[in-house]
């Protein structure tokens, strides 16, 4: 006679397997041990069909529930700068995303200048650039928004501007109930010691991590380390080992697949084992950055693969 447990084990497989390209990963499954995690979407996934004007931004929280059956989604400010301060955008944007029934999670930040540029006046332009993001972050009901601690200098001159700037920001943030999440986005932002550094001497309960799976390059600005082609690389088990307790989401990155649905570079047990160790309780965002599949396909194999490993995960 079939248990309930054993029904919910097979439906849950099943279901999972269908959403796969590769659907023999999920046959060969011994038993659920654990709940599966909550999965975003983020909006880079797609960002080569949003470029192109393949699929319009606004419509972004419905395609992650219709396309991909994912209910939370992070988005990217380069596909909305023309609508930075427009709050009736976003308000439009919030109705959309309710509508779809999807959760509204963070806004990712890049080209808004460096938070720690060694130059007052530039620095304090670099954070008030920002404000309309958190703003927005605000109107939508996102809980953070993700910035890049870049600035210039050495060590002791960056981790000076980097403590005012990110610090500054984070004041703000607080007034707004949204959270300030550092990336590692290459060269010293993928020193995890040094960034959590300089979130020990914040000390501000709004400046967090938003620990990538990849992007531990420390010689190349945005940090990929697709391909393996990194020549002066930080270990990227360590590094979101050190930012978890910092975290306020995980950015899966994903390159590309073997036969197996395996990433090829980046070992998702281990990875995944990390992040469920440490307690996190957030929402583990699909971030496909890779050339052979699709978008969509490899949306769909990130997202297999999450759940894959997570229901082998002891």
């Amino acid at each position: 006679m079939e248990t309930r447990r054993s029904f919910v084990k097979k439906s849950l497989l099943g279901s999972a397997a269908l959403m796969s390209p590769f659907t023999g990963v999920f046959a060969a499954n011994s038993g659920l041990k654990s709940a599966l995690p909550d999965i975003s979407l983020a909006q880079w996934s797609l960002n080569r069909a949003f470029f192109k004007g393949e699929l319009n931004a606004i419509d972004f929280p419905e395609i992650a529930k219709n396309a991909y059956g994912i209910n939370a989604v992070e988005y990217v400010n380069a596909f909305y700068k023309e609508n930075g301060e427009n709050e009736k955008f976003w308000g439009q944007l919030k109705r959309k995303a309710k509508e779809a029934g999807v959760k509204s999670l963070l806004i990712m930040v890049d080209d808004e200048g460096e938070l720690g540029n060694p130059d007052d006046k530039e620095r304090m332009q670099a954070i008030e650039n920002h404000y309309k993001w958190i703003n927005a972050a605000k109107i939508l009901g996102c809980h953070s928004i993700r910035v890049n601690a870049f600035g210039q200098g050495n060590k002791i001159t960056l981790k000076n501007t980097l403590v005012d700037g990110l610090g500054r920001l984070s004041d703000y943030g607080a007034k707004e109930n949204i959270n300030v999440l550092i990336e590692n986005h290459g060269l010293h932002t993928s020193d995890a010691k040094f960034i959590t550094s300089i979130i020990k001497e914040v000390n501000h309960p709004n400046l967090g991590t938003l620990p990538d799976f990849g992007n531990w390059c420390l010689n190349a600005k945005w940090g990929s380390t697709q391909n393996d082609k990194c020549t002066e690389m930080y270990d990227p088990y360590e590094g979101v080992t050190e930012f978890l307790p910092f975290a306020k989401g995980v950015s899966a990155k994903s390159y590309n697949f073997d036969g197996n649905g395996n990433e090829t570079f980046l070992d998702y047990g281990r990875l995944l084992k990390i992040v469920k160790d440490s307690g996190f309780k957030g929402f583990i965002g699909i971030e496909y950055e890779g050339e052979k599949l699709s978008e969509p396909e490899g949306i769909k194999a990130t997202k297999a693969l999450i759940e894959k490993v997570w229901l082998n995960l002891e």
